[in-house]
């Protein structure tokens, strides 16, 4: 693996700094600051990235965009595509800041390749705990966290996504008997951790969890898990499919007369167009919430309120506001923020330090990496944001609207509900 930061220290490098596009610093050259940016455009997880080009027109249209080239590259729902593109942007782009979104297939292998290349990056839209276990991180070694140098993570951690799911079902009358949907992935395995994710917390409840075990991703028979929760009478069902998964699962479980009260879903029922999928099967279905019109928040790069920014969306697209637009628009924010507080672009523990420093009031609330909210070995590297709970119901259009129906664990955030056994 070749080390940029390696290359420039030494005198040999002059030639393969050429040939691979590696420059002086950008701010010292007087060119615009070399930003990569990595999601999932296609594959089963692309709906994560359906306002990319939406943010990105955004964020060049702004003063702070005018002086960023922002390089774009697919990570294709593929965590090995995922490396190998950050590589590229790294090694052949010879980018100042790295930028990842969405779900730990994606974050992970940039953030892990941007340690190894002593590279910059900022990432969100994966809860911290899969975020950090995919750096080699151990939750028992506070020491863990001297390795964690160049690679910096905003969201909510899987403590927040339990305490919403508990809140929105202790809303309904049910047996508190659940059945869980982990698939064998970065999110799958550390919700059903049996030590950090939903098991030790459910049990503290008293809810009774069925785990009948990982399955692969964009299986087509969900047979065995469907016979299983009925076995164990569960009203409730969580879990963190991909969007496809889900709708299989969803439409099997009405074929073999499955019906629970409550289905508190993460990832697959995060956007419009995978619950329009089901038809009136997906009235009541429920999810976290980490962003939308409703939120507090304004950009500071635009000054637009989070109402305006989902409506300018639907604007110029013509499509329903989804989730990720307040995230990744915050990316952006991010790289303009640290960037306008650093006098050379190319020196990457400059801006390291310039990311830990950060205080920042975005889109998606303040963002900074103070420790607030996390455990002592988490502090350096994360920032979390607040999280709340929403149900998805269908309008006399036809159409889907989410409601959010708890706030407890983030008041700022106004409800427009409560929670609703699915019919």
């Amino acid at each position: 693996m070749i080390n940029r930061r390696t290359l420039l220290k030494t005198g040999t490098a002059a030639g393969l700094l050429s040939t691979s596009g590696l420059a002086a610093p950008a701010l010292a050259r007087g060119a615009k600051i070399k930003l990569g940016y990595i999601s999932p455009q296609s594959g089963p997880l692309a709906a994560f990235s359906e306002a990319d080009r939406f943010i990105l027109d955004g964020f060049a249209a702004t003063d702070a965009g005018r002086n960023f080239e922002v390089i774009v590259k697919d990570s294709q729902s593929n965590p090995n595509r995922a490396a190998d593109v950050a590589r590229e942007l790294i090694v052949d782009d010879g980018i100042d800041l790295m930028l990842v979104a969405s779900t730990p297939e994606t974050t992970n292998p940039v953030a892990t390749t941007c340690e190894a290349e002593e590279i910059p990056c900022i990432s969100t839209v994966a809860p911290w705990q899969p975020w950090f276990a995919g750096q080699q991180g151990n939750s028992g070694d506070p020491g863990s966290w001297e390795r964690f140098h160049y690679a910096y993570h905003f969201f909510w951690g899987l403590e927040d996504i339990i305490a919403v799911f508990n809140a929105m079902w202790s809303q309904l009358d049910t047996n508190k008997s659940v059945g869980a949907l982990y698939p064998n992935d970065g999110d799958g395995n550390a919700w059903g951790d049996p030590v950090l994710g939903f098991p030790p917390v459910l049990e503290q409840s008293g809810y009774r969890l069925t785990d009948p075990g990982r399955y692969q991703n964009l299986t087509d028979d969900f047979s065995a898990q469907i016979n299983a929760f009925k076995q164990a009478e569960a009203e409730i069902v969580t879990g963190v499919p991909v969007p496809p998964d889900f709708t299989t699962f969803w439409t099997q479980a009405k074929q073999q007369g499955f019906a629970p009260k409550a289905a508190t879903i993460g990832k697959a029922v995060l956007f419009p167009q995978a619950v329009e999928t089901l038809g009136d099967a997906g009235h009541n279905l429920s999810s976290e919430v980490w962003w939308s019109p409703n939120h507090p928040f304004s950009s500071s790069l635009t000054g637009q309120s989070a109402a305006g920014l989902a409506h300018g969306f639907t604007v110029a697209t013509g499509r329903q506001w989804t989730q990720p637009i307040g995230f990744a628009h915050a990316l952006f924010e991010m790289a303009a923020d640290v960037m306008a507080r650093v006098d050379d672009a190319g020196d990457a523990d400059t801006v390291s330090e310039a990311i830990a420093a950060t205080e920042l009031a975005s889109i998606v609330g303040r963002i900074a990496f103070d420790g607030t909210g996390l455990p002592l070995f988490a502090q350096a590297n994360v920032a979390k944001t607040p999280l709340v709970g929403g149900q998805w119901r269908l309008t006399e259009s036809g159409s889907y609207d989410l409601v959010i129906v708890d706030s407890s664990t983030a008041p700022e955030v106004p409800a427009g509900g409560v929670m609703e056994p699915i019919s």
